[in-house]
């Protein structure tokens, strides 16, 4: 079967990239575009929108009591929303994190464009022969793909996953065949892109990108820094689908759809280095499992988005017309990779004010289904199940079968208090007299 739903979609492709790249199909016409220099930005008043102003001060409080240091929105390029924290602003830096993922995607595509290298090569062919102790035979099968995809199969159970030398490198499973968030080999691909170009990889982020579209900042011992606008500028070269202000910098459609669309059938929730709302399943970093449903069930489903530690974000939307950015340290207690409870926090209280649509890409995500979010939880919080059905018999259990919670799922959106007492997997389970059981994991911390 899966490999029917492969097939067919490969037949499919074509077509969809027809509609895709028909040009001005999905890039407005009139978006704004920044200057590339000085601090001249256009804005635009939320109440012209039709946006529900009277909720930015509930906004600016949310993003202050959750140790944000900047947020924009952009609408269609110009200012909508800007806000910073007392002690920082507009020209104040901040790293990137993780989220500096996308950008580097964004590098190699057009690293591609113009024939630096092929995403489809060994990364062999560029790093050299012993770039891991793999077995020479199975370093051979690595690609860029796989390492623009989080599948390359090297062995992430090591101390430091940020540690680049050959001996941290080892082979755990064939590449493609396994999908686990690790930086290493994430980081061996501005190395790609240093060595491909013949120069360091703040040269080639300039001569390729930068320097088209404004974007100043830094490249820190493998960490993007820069201010807001800067993740913003970046954020807008993404919603116009590789363009600034009528040039194409990233000319090359194929890749880009590809970018930002499942790269691979592991993690359908990630394309190359951006994570994607709107599809029936995720695996979060550090876990080797799936969750059921979108990455932000509050947020419009063609969302897209580069994420970071200590959320750090950028978020297009390209139904609405929207770039969203965050910098700031982490929002919950808890360090969390890229995804945290604060996406969906905060895309819940956007969408009351900008009034925006939550339906997904997936025909799996029907109207009927039980959302259960955030998730992961933490366990002094409560828990929201949205039944909009019946009301239904709800159990959670521990992986060993241990019953932590009996109770009635209620129609409606209601939270719920589970006696968890330890961080981990948990199974939340709900069913009614004649239907069948519905079964959601539920990862407490």
């Amino acid at each position: 079967m899966a490999g029917l739903t492969e097939n067919l979609l490969g037949m499919l492709r074509p077509l969809i990239l027809l509609f895709f790249l028909v040009p001005g199909s999905s890039v407005a016409q009139n978006y704004y575009y920044p200057p590339g220099e000085g601090s001249d930005w256009e804005t635009i008043e939320g109440s012209s929108l039709g946006w529900n102003t009277m909720l930015y001060a509930s906004l600016f409080r949310f993003l202050d009591d959750h140790n944000s240091k900047s947020f924009l929105v952009l609408y269609q390029g110009r200012i909508a929303i800007e806000w910073y924290a007392d002690d920082f602003g507009p020209e104040k830096w901040w790293y990137w994190a993780s989220a500096g993922k996308s950008l580097t995607a964004s590098l190699v595509g057009i690293a591609q464009q113009k024939d630096w290298l092929d995403i489809n090569q060994k990364t062999s062919d560029i790093l050299g022969d012993g770039w891991t102790r793999a077995p020479a035979d199975k370093e051979a099968l690595i690609t860029i793909r796989h390492q623009l995809t989080m599948t390359t199969g090297l062995d992430d159970r090591v101390d430091d996953q940020n540690c680049l030398d050959p001996e941290c490198l080892n082979y755990r499973a064939d590449a493609g065949t396994r999908w686990f968030y690790y930086n290493a080999p994430y980081r061996l691909l501005e190395d790609v892109l240093a060595k491909a170009g013949g120069m360091n990889i703040n040269q080639v982020t300039n001569t390729l990108l930068g320097n088209q579209i404004g974007m100043g900042g830094l490249w820190l011992d493998y960490v993007r820094w820069g201010t807001a606008r800067d993740m913003a500028r970046f954020g807008l070269f993404a919603l116009s689908e590789g363009s600034w202000a009528g040039k194409v910098v990233l000319d090359d459609p194929a890749y880009f759809y590809d970018m930002i669309h499942s790269s691979q059938s592991l993690n359908p929730s990630y394309g190359y280095l951006w994570w994607l709302n709107g599809y029936d399943s995720y695996i979060l970093p550090g876990f080797g499992f799936s969750w059921p449903g979108p990455i932000i069930p509050d947020a419009p489903a063609d969302l897209y988005a580069a994420l970071g530690k200590d959320d750090q974000k950028i978020y297009v939307v390209p139904s609405e017309d929207l770039v969203v950015v965050r910098q700031g340290n982490k929002a919950v207690p808890e360090a969390l990779l890229a995804l945290s409870p604060f996406d969906n926090e905060l895309w819940h209280l956007l969408q009351a004010i900008i009034g925006g649509s939550t339906s997904s890409r997936s025909l799996d995500q029907r109207s009927d289904a039980i959302k259960v979010y955030p998730n992961p939880a933490r366990m002094d919080q409560p828990v929201c199940i949205n039944n909009p059905g019946p009301a239904l018999n709800g159990k959670l259990v521990d992986p060993s079968g241990k019953v932590m919670w009996t109770g009635i799922v209620a129609t409606g959106q209601n939270l719920y208090h589970f006696p968890v007492k330890h961080s981990g997997l948990f199974f939340l389970t709900v069913n009614g007299q004649g239907s069948l059981p519905k079964t959601s994991k539920l990862f407490f911390y």
